[in-house]
């Protein structure tokens, strides 16, 4: 077992987003941050871990290594996990699920490794075995080494725990925060999404600014874990330093039905006060009166349309209305084409590397204030 001060806690996020998760490990204080393929390494104890699902808003998941052994065939990788010590981390009355990867290893089949880790799990510490358990244990097998994680999330963290209304094509709120991020927002600027949906971006922002911890309404996975410590996992939650900015987040689209499922999440969320939305259409949209910040928008691009004739009008139209109406506002475009971004006309001095949006590879365009 690792020791307790200095355990691998692995930040996942999708590839091409490392070094912006990296950058917010740094801003949230985690020791150690090193970007690796699909995620980021930070070091700390059992509290990190927890402090990282509440107050990390890029990561998708929170895994903890707990421990690794050489295995060469099943039989010693049965009898290695019937002695690994489980019951400092699981509990005997908790479901386990148990997620095998094999790589480049003698033992190539993930799914006689899963019967093996959770048999041992079953017979030596008593805990019912589940395919759909919330508790996750997860070994990677490679080059003959296998590494014990486990999942403290729960459910994917983009699922904040506040917002149920989504549109088509949903932006996740992870991704959206590392977008924001890569865009050069820290908090401290208004945002203007002009094709909001369900309000993704505007609240990410609006919580960014207030200081919320994006985990604040959800419960996770370690709560259910032998080491928790219900009393410290409050103390945690409760250190949060939220305070009111007198910015103003807005959002608008052409869907009615867009507009309500906005106002309802941003009133889950906590920061309606913070949030104007209203049914627009792009050839009516205008600056908002007061200093400029950052225009993000996410339009619809690829399979969402297929029509790329109606994309080009669609996208030389936001562009020539931003150049218009946002000057000294920066602005950032989520799109799967090069061509459509170029189509906006808006001199972008920045893409970021193809990310995994809804299957798309998509990256995020930006631009310094438009003059």
């Amino acid at each position: 077992m690792s020791a307790d001060k200095n355990l691998e806690i692995f930040l996942v996020t999708a590839p091409g987003l490392e070094d912006l998760l990296r950058a917010e490990a740094v801003e949230k204080g985690f020791r150690k941050p090193v970007s690796e393929l699909g995620g980021v390494t930070v070091r700390g104890n059992w509290l990190d871990a927890w402090r990282a699902n509440l107050e990390i808003r890029g990561a998708s998941k929170v895994l903890v290594r707990i421990g690794a052994f050489r295995v060469q065939h099943l039989s010693q990788l049965d009898k290695r996990a019937r002695a690994f010590p489980w019951g400092e981390i699981l509990r005997p009355d908790i479901a386990v699920r148990v997620d095998v990867t094999c790589k480049n290893s003698r033992i190539y089949h993930s799914g006689a490794a899963i019967e093996r880790i959770a048999k041992a799990i079953q017979d030596e510490l008593g805990a019912p075995i589940s395919s759909d358990a919330e508790v996750s244990i997860k070994a990677r097998i490679v080059n003959n080494m296998c590494t014990i994680s486990i999942d403290t999330s729960g459910d994917m963290l983009h699922k904040r725990g506040h917002k149920e209304a989504v549109s088509k094509a949903p932006m996740r709120e992870n991704l959206a925060a590392l977008m924001l991020r890569q865009c050069g927002y820290k908090g401290k600027e208004p945002v203007v999404d002009p094709m909001c949906g369900s309000g993704t971006f505007v609240i990410e922002a609006a919580e960014i600014a207030a200081r919320l911890h994006p985990g604040r309404t959800r419960g996770f996975a370690f709560e259910q874990l032998a080491n928790f410590d219900g009393e410290a996992w409050q103390d945690l939650r409760e250190r949060g330093n939220t305070f009111t900015p007198e910015l103003r987040f807005y959002g608008s689209d052409q869907d009615a039905g867009a507009i309500r499922m906005s106002h309802a999440n941003a009133e889950r969320a906590g920061v309606s006060e913070l949030t104007e939305f209203q049914q627009q259409c792009i050839s009516d949209l205008v600056a908002p009166n007061g200093p400029a910040g950052l225009v993000i928008v996410n339009p619809p691009y690829g399979a969402r349309i297929g029509n790329m004739k109606q994309l080009n009008t669609l996208y030389r139209s936001l562009g020539q209305r931003l150049k218009e109406q946002f000057v000294g506002w920066r602005v950032g475009l989520v799109t799967s084409e090069d061509s459509l971004a170029k189509k906006t006309g808006l001199a972008f001095v920045h893409e970021s590397q193809p990310i995994d949006h809804g299957g798309l590879r998509v990256k995020v365009y930006s631009t310094e204030p438009l003059s």
